[in-house]
Formats: C-alpha cells, sequence, structure tokens
C-alpha cells in the first residue's frame, strides 16, 4: 500500500510556469519605462493554494474582475468572487509592478477587501498583496504571494487567469 504523496502540485506547477516565463537564460532585473496604456483585461477569479492544508479552506474562489492597464506599470482593478472560508469578496486596488524579470512583472497590489468573517467582521480592510504577473498578447497570469495574518487570513499562493477584451 502507498502512502498519499504530499499535494504539492500547484507548487510545482508555479515553479515550473515562472522558469518557463522567464526562459531558460539567465534573466536580469530591469526597471519599466512607465508608458501610458488602455488596455482592459478580464478574470473569473482565483485558484488559490493554501499553506495551511488542514484548515479546510476553500481552494476555488471563482468570481468576476477587472483591470484597467493604465500604464506599462500600473493599473487598477476591481471584482468579486467566492472567498476561501466560503463568503463572497469585494476588492479594490492598484497594481504598481515596475520591475521586469524577463517578461515576468513583479511588484505588489495595493488595496482593500472585504468579506472575510475574522477580519472586522467581514468589513473592509487594507492590503498589501507582493505579485507578479505575465502576458502574453491577450491572455496573462497574475501570481499573488498572500501572506497570513494571525487566525483572521490564511496565506496562500493566489493564480488569476486574464484575458484582454479592450486595447
Amino acid at each position: 500500500m502507498n502512502p498519499t504523496p504530499p499535494r504539492r502540485r500547484p507548487w510545482i506547477c508555479a515553479a515550473l510556469l515562472l522558469a518557463a516565463c522567464a526562459g531558460a537564460r539567465a534573466q536580469t532585473f530591469d526597471v519599466i519605462d512607465s508608458k501610458p496604456l488602455r488596455e482592459v483585461w478580464l478574470n473569473p477569479g482565483f485558484y488559490s493554494y493554501h499553506f495551511k492544508r488542514d484548515k479546510d479552506l476553500n481552494d476555488s474562489n471563482p468570481g468576476l474582475g477587472a483591470e484597467y492597464r493604465f500604464s506599462s506599470v500600473a493599473s487598477a482593478t476591481a471584482g468579486r468572487f467566492y472567498n476561501s472560508d466560503r463568503a463572497y469578496s469585494n476588492y479594490a486596488g492598484v497594481y504598481y509592478q515596475p520591475i521586469a524579470l524577463g517578461p515576468l512583472r513583479l511588484g505588489a497590489v495595493i488595496g482593500a477587501f472585504s468579506g472575510y468573517p475574522k477580519m472586522r467582521d467581514g468589513g473592509w480592510f487594507p492590503a498589501l498583496i507582493p505579485t507578479i504577473s505575465y502576458e502574453y498578447k491577450s491572455v496573462g497570469l497574475n501570481l499573488a504571494i498572500i501572506p497570513p495574518y494571525k487566525d483572521r487570513l490564511y496565506g496562500a499562493l493566489s493564480f488569476q487567469l486574464k484575458l484582454k477584451v479592450f486595447e
């Protein structure tokens, strides 16, 4: 009888994706020039791989969100999704990603979230979340590294697929 293997597939998938995006050759960090853009991206929510696997958290976080990229280094975002605590959350914020590593954009999103029952009784709270993004033509992926906060918010790697619908 074989023991159940550890559930590490999302970690491996994330590492392989980032390695593939960065390419086989060594990449350097570059500062991205800020240029005006007008792009609209839509997304169907998130998939979250929680660090604490024993908490029976919801990994599938469907919803609807939008991102308006007004600059080569910044975009506004807002949306709604079914969160890890099995409640509906809203979010609004601004991505600021001024660093490139090959085709990857590095930075953070600063914003506000609601709907987590253990955090301010489900009310709005501020958040600063490190992010890595990859975009190719009309498809993209945002990877958020969500830090844990006491017993109120659980840490996770959160994957958000997105589609460009306007340029």
